[in-house]
């Protein structure tokens, strides 16, 4: 159970994609919350506290409302319903697809293919190193954003990539952009989500959520 006296917890890691949207998403509704950081390194997510929290072992995990959230697109969509003032989701039922398909596209198809864990298992199978590791990233996030690139060239597509204010999708693209960054992946033609991206950044709320600007936890 949550630990109720802490008020709201985000379990999180540092450079974790899933838990960079929920920050974006917290920070984006003014509420008071604490980070507590549970290190991917040192396996801290396997723990028994942290299964306790997550029994898939993952991260993150909100402690809010007096209950223990999992899995960062369901988070958003219930801060979304849960605080009417967020609009992190459209209201026309469009407008919702849109911006759920946009998400997915990075959080169900680029993400789990690029999770830290997936890959050393490839380099492993495949007996390869650091080059190995680092082809299959770029090769996978250029490919995605490109994607997702063509998926912005839409009438709805605004200042954002639905419409004029940051939604969910934004949550999702900006984490991943800071992947290719640091991966190397080049995605310079993609043009309208680099610009997108350069203007998320001018936003408090996700660069307070920068993880350069959190922090990597204590060894």
């Amino acid at each position: 159970m949550p630990e109720a006296a802490d008020g709201i917890v985000l379990y999180d890691y540092w450079r974790s994609s899933a838990s960079y949207r929920v920050r974006i998403a917290l920070n984006s509704l003014g509420l008071d919350w604490r980070s507590e950081h549970v290190n991917l390194l040192t396996a801290a997510h396997k723990s028994t506290a942290h299964l306790g929290r997550n029994p898939q072992g993952l991260l993150p995990a909100l402690a809010i409302d007096g209950r223990m959230l999992t899995q960062s697109l369901a988070i958003i969509e219930y801060l979304d319903e849960t605080r009417p003032q967020a609009g992190f989701l459209p209201r026309d039922p469009v407008g919702r697809l849109r911006v759920r398909a946009l998400s997915y596209a990075i959080a169900m198809e680029i993400h789990p293919i690029c999770n830290i864990s997936v890959a050393a298992h490839v380099v492993e199978l495949a007996g390869g190193g650091d080059e190995t590791r680092t082809a299959w990233m770029r090769h996978y996030i250029e490919k995605g954003l490109k994607a997702f690139e063509e998926m912005l060239d839409d009438p709805a597509t605004g200042t954002f990539c639905h419409g004029d204010t940051p939604t969910m999708a934004d949550f999702c693209l900006v984490p991943q952009l800071y992947n290719a960054q640091r991966w190397g992946a080049n995605i310079g033609s993609c043009k309208r989500l680099l610009k997108i991206g350069e203007r998320c950044a001018a936003v408090p709320a996700f660069a307070d959520a920068y993880p350069d600007n959190v922090g990597a936890p204590p060894a």
